[in-house]
């Protein structure tokens, strides 16, 4: 089923695919856009702050290009403890953050923005999804990122791939939300917004 009567034009301002697989599961049209923003954070910024704050941006981003849409925006680190553990970028980095990530348990925060470029409605939200790793090797380590690669991935991981034979278990009502799109919460924001994903 498709929806093509939508009050308002629907885009994700990401560049993730794996955000537009996620949300191709609602069934709704959207566009993509690419947010260009400064995801440097600010000194002494929480975690919470800091996903909401760039959520928020990225959804804003857009708002010059789809002046009359409705934007989503979202943004996700891993958390263990007080460490924020960003996309690792190199293998090195990489294999660090799993051996910190080795037994275990690791929060994901997804920052999650729905903005009304024709009225300014914006809802943020911050959605936490909590993971236990598993005891790994170095092999198992080296193993996982040569076949994953997931160098751009919060904390190293991808749970829609490989990633999920890392885990001990999962803690949290919503598993699309470790991908970094919290489809129950926002289903919600847009039955807000007039839209309503099964009528």
């Amino acid at each position: 089923m498709t929806n093509s009567s939508l009050p308002y034009p629907l885009i994700l301002a990401s560049t993730s695919p794996y955000r537009k697989e996620v949300l191709k599961r609602l069934l709704l049209p959207f566009e993509c856009f690419s947010p260009h923003v400064d995801e440097t954070p600010h000194p002494q910024e929480m975690p919470t702050n800091l996903v909401g704050r760039l959520a928020e941006l990225k959804a804003r981003s857009a708002e010059n290009h789809h002046p009359h849409s409705l934007i989503i925006g979202s943004d996700q680190v891993a958390v263990i403890g007080d460490t924020i553990l960003g996309k690792p970028i190199t293998h090195e980095r990489a294999v660090q953050q799993l051996q910190m990530l080795s037994g275990q348990q690791v929060d994901f925060l997804t920052g999650l923005c729905v903005y009304n470029a024709h009225t300014r409605n914006c809802q943020i939200d911050v959605i936490r999804f909590g993971v236990i790793f598993r005891q790994l090797s170095f092999k198992q380590i080296e193993n996982y990122l040569k076949l994953e690669q997931p160098y751009h991935c919060s904390g190293s991981f991808k749970s829609e791939g490989l990633g999920i034979i890392l885990l001990e278990r999962m803690l949290g009502s919503d598993p699309t939300a470790i991908i970094g799109l919290p489809l129950i919460r926002l289903i919600r924001m847009l039955e807000h917004e007039g839209i309503h994903p099964i009528g």
